[in-house]
């Protein structure tokens, strides 16, 4: 590389990153938007640096329908910017749906080589587009996509989301993100490392055997199942569930013994011979085969109630509970909802509630309907799917219908809980002289039982927090700290 590319390279980096020469030195592009330009070594090391997972996260800028007119705002790339919404008759047979076209203008550009990058979305569709030239663009929808889409668009309009570091930030934030689902270690140090960058995770090495021998006469109903998968697919869904929630694992089920002292396992997000993620009650042995094949690599931990715990749990109503839940869907809705306990607190900037309405506006209608109040979920809700809930959610209302929570069972709505609020419940064993002989290697110093995987599992603020009345329902979730308020 000459010593003139190397001149003029720092003589541009010096201009553009930030020394005020008066307006003759503006130039003409900013710095960032030419890093594609320069050689590998130079551009990625920086792009790296200055993009992270962060970076894939949309900042609204409003909302935009027929009724309200104009909307305008600042971009990345263009500093003035407009948009208004116009609707069409449709290219479908029911003329009566028709559609639309999204007008937006952008003027004033930060350089001459960059660009802004949007998304639009409504409940029913998403969909994207970039910005280079300073004019009037317009964005078709052709059809709405039933009756439902065209009346939420007539009162909520198409919200409109500014990727805040352009197309090109957004790509290398991609870079980062995209291996996780690999499945392949390379894939599964991905995750690893991205834990440990955003959450502090460590993930030390466990001793063999990574498998624990399990007496299932030392397992109870109720005992409660940690899981954390790190590989593929369903190990890259999990970490970014984590870093959104705190929690330091991203699956859960339950122990169930029948009168014959049989152990089973009870799960919401069972995958069924089509497919399709359901509750379930299966044999244990069935569910501890499926997890030793699981390509995902979790790593599983058992958390057993404390003594005085289950002395009180109902195992009858306990089963009557699990029968009738058996075969409903997993609970998205009760996903979203868990995590978001608050207006402002639960996401991650640029994040905010607009996102959360603009794609998940379905259950906000039916939530309306219903005439309850939004900010306290309640247990009986039912979804237009049907009755649902998450993983936690399932084993939580067990607990509630077991008298785990008892006296206080009334005031507890479980679908407030997410998976690190069901774990720091202090309501598991806390002696550890009185778990079972299998339950950990003896270099590993755990409170509870590790039953698998080659990494120390680590479940902060484990087993600390006595349950309370109207416990969890407005409780923030920020990262990197997750701080979490007393009695929130």
């Amino acid at each position: 590389m000459s010593k003139s590319y190397i001149s003029n390279l720092l003589l541009i980096l010096l201009l553009g990153f930030g020394v005020d020469f008066g307006q003759a030195f503006k130039l003409p592009f900013r710095p960032k938007d030419i890093l594609p330009a320069l050689p590998g070594q130079i551009s990625w090391p920086v792009l790296r640096t200055l993009n992270g997972a962060l970076d894939l996260l949309p900042a609204f800028v409003g909302s935009v329908s027929p009724h309200n007119g104009t909307i305008a705002w600042n971009g990345t790339c263009f500093h003035d910017n407009e948009a208004r919404l116009e609707f069409t008759a449709g290219d479908r047979n029911d003329s009566a749906l028709g559609g639309g076209v999204l007008y937006l203008k952008t003027s004033e550009a930060h350089s001459w080589t960059c660009m802004d990058l949007y998304v639009f979305a409504t409940p029913y569709r998403i969909t994207w587009d970039y910005y280079f030239s300073a004019r009037q663009h317009t964005l078709k929808f052709d059809s709405w996509e039933e009756p439902a889409e065209l009346e939420y668009v007539k009162q909520h309009g198409v919200s409109v989301f500014l990727m805040p570091s352009g197309m090109l930030g957004t790509f290398t934030s991609l870079v980062d993100v995209l291996p996780l689902f690999s499945n392949s270690a390379w894939g599964q140090r991905r995750n690893l490392d991205f834990l440990k960058k955003h959450m502090g995770a460590t993930f030390d090495k466990r001793p063999q055997p990574w498998r624990a021998t399990i007496n299932p006469d030392d397992v109870h109903s109720g005992d409660f199942l940690a899981l954390s998968k790190i590989r593929g697919r369903w190990g890259a869904f999990e970490t970014l569930e984590k870093w959104v929630t705190g929690a330091f694992a991203g699956h859960t089920a339950v122990c169930l013994k029948d009168d014959e002292g049989n152990l089973w396992v009870g799960e919401s997000g069972h995958e069924n011979e089509k497919g399709e993620e359901i509750i379930a009650v299966v044999p244990w042995d069935e569910w501890w085969e499926f997890q030793l094949k699981d390509g995902s690599n979790p790593q599983i931990a058992l958390l057993p109630l404390h003594p005085e715990i289950r002395s009180k749990f109902n195992n009858t109503a306990a089963w009557e509970f699990a029968r009738s839940m058996s075969g409903k869907p997993y609970g998205y809705h009760n996903m979203i909802f868990s995590w978001i306990d608050s207006i402002s607190n639960n996401y991650p900037p640029p994040l905010d509630a607009h996102l959360d309405y603009s794609l998940t506006g379905n259950s906000y209608c039916l939530l309306d309907e219903k005439n309850v109040d939004e900010d306290i979920l309640q247990d009986e809700w039912v979804y237009s799917d049907g009755k649902s809930t998450t993983c936690v959610a399932f084993i939580l209302a067990m607990y509630k219908e077991a008298g785990v929570f008892s006296p206080i069972s009334d005031s507890i709505q479980v679908t407030e809980f997410t998976i690190r609020d069901a774990y720091m419940l202090k309501i598991y064993e806390d002696n550890q002289t009185r778990l079972p002989s299998w339950c950990n290697n003896e270099e590993i110093n755990l409170p509870f039982c590790q039953i698998l995987g080659e990494y120390k599992m680590e479940l902060p603020e484990y087993n600390t927090i006595e349950p309370y009345a109207n416990m969890n329902e407005n409780c923030p979730s920020l990262p990197p700290n997750y701080d979490r308020p007393t009695r929130c």
